[in-house]
């Protein structure tokens, strides 16, 4: 890939990604095959002005042999530097960039209860911390191509094409053609004008119907804030927590949503896929999941803890977004959330709550907030979603018609 177009990559993300300024720390979390684009980044973070730039190197083949090897109560534990870390983290807030390049299927031969439960205990002794934390740091998360996972997106090519291809589908979904932090200017601004349309509609409700099955109803909280695109931390710093990113989002009324969603995407969790699924709800909580592939996993990730059968997030994205327009199954949440309307499990934005960065976590959840040591999205877009919403004063709008925004 051509070095130029990577430097401008690396640009966007130290300058709208996690928005470096001067006197600023950042620590970024990356794969070890990442090593000549991860150097690129941080000297443009130190362009910006960042003071003190952290980069956190991890493997899944490394992983994947812990897991296959170490006992589940060692794999359950929190070592105490870790914990040192999360309170350096909670008392300094550095800006988190994730680069991420994940293998899908890293952890395929990893037995998912393993994963489970290791997963579990773990974000159960981490999830108070990232509670101090939210809404108070800067982050984004973005992606850089692996072998492995290019050859999973491309598995026709040889490794050098498919990583190839797989760079110019990231850059190009990133806006990034010479323009790319002009072209996040005018994406934000797009972004915004939709989160006014949908805060002045002022909606109780969304429904969802589409000619594969889905068939649901989601309760919103009032007074509730839309996100997309640049986002504030509570002392009104901007960032960009995604990129690419087509969507705008709000965190329902935990406990509040009926009827069935089809997933029109394989979900990419926990380095396996799980494929050909469906998610039923009732009084607000999952009832019912099937699925063709990797259906245990899916059981075990709505049992995780209270919150996890319930929902954290609606995401509204058109269905002519670029990186549907693209025509790729990416293999990765980051990107196939984005071509298509989704749904999340487990954790709500509390920075979307009226007040939000002033509640604690326990305020956030009696305004109705779901709580979780996870956040699953999973895609239900498809080419005829129907969205209709209803006002808290009963007026009918429809917001998506042929899975576009109809407004």
């Amino acid at each position: 890939m051509n070095k130029i177009r990577l430097q401008e990559y690396a640009s966007l993300l130290a300058q709208k990604g996690v928005a470096v300024k001067k006197g600023e720390e950042v620590w970024i979390n990356t794969q070890v095959n990442q090593i000549e684009f991860v150097r690129m980044v941080v000297e443009e973070c130190y362009k910006c002005g960042a003071k003190k730039v952290r980069v956190r190197f991890s493997d899944n083949k490394i992983s994947r042999l812990h897991y296959l090897n170490m006992s589940l109560k060692e794999l359950s534990k929190v070592p105490e530097y870790s914990i040192s870390e999360y309170k350096y983290m909670v008392k300094h807030l550095p800006s988190m960039l994730h680069i991420v390049s994940d293998d899908p299927d890293a952890f395929k031969d990893v037995k998912q209860s393993v994963l489970a439960k290791s997963s579990a205990k773990v974000g159960k002794k981490i999830k108070p911390y990232r509670n101090l934390m939210d809404g108070k740091y800067k982050w984004c998360i973005a992606a850089v191509p692996s072998i492995e996972w290019a050859k999973k997106v491309f598995p026709n090519e040889n490794e050098e094409d498919a990583v190839e291809k797989l760079w110019d589908a990231i850059l190009s979904t990133s806006r990034v053609d010479g323009h790319a932090v002009e072209n996040w200017n005018k994406h934000n601004t797009d972004l915004k004008n939709y989160r006014k349309k949908l805060e002045d509609l002022d909606l109780q409700y969304l429904e969802y119907k589409s000619s594969n099955g889905t068939d649901f109803k989601v309760e919103l909280i009032k007074d509730v804030h839309w996100g997309g695109g640049e986002e504030f931390t509570s002392d009104g710093r901007d960032f960009n927590p995604n990129i690419p990113s087509e969507e705008v989002f709000t965190s329902p009324l935990a406990g509040s949503c009926e009827g069935i969603v089809y997933a029109s995407k394989p979900l990419s969790y926990n380095g396996q896929l799980i494929d050909g699924f469906s998610i039923r709800f009732e009084n607000g909580k999952v009832v019912e999941v099937k699925a063709k592939k990797n259906q245990k996993l899916l059981e075990q990730m709505v049992k995780m803890d209270e919150g996890a059968a319930m929902l954290g997030e609606v995401a509204l994205v058109p269905y002519d977004s670029p990186i549907r327009a693209s025509s790729i199954l990416f293999y990765e949440t980051l990107f196939d959330e984005n071509a298509a309307c989704h749904l999340a499990l487990g954790r709500g934005f509390k920075e979307l709550l009226p007040n939000g960065e002033n509640l604690t976590t326990e305020e956030a959840k009696k305004v109705g907030l779901n709580d979780s040591m996870i956040h699953v999205d999973f895609m239900i877009g498809t080419k005829d979603l129907e969205i209709v919403g209803t006002s808290f004063n009963g007026k009918k709008t429809t917001i998506f018609k042929n899975g576009n925004w109809a407004f």
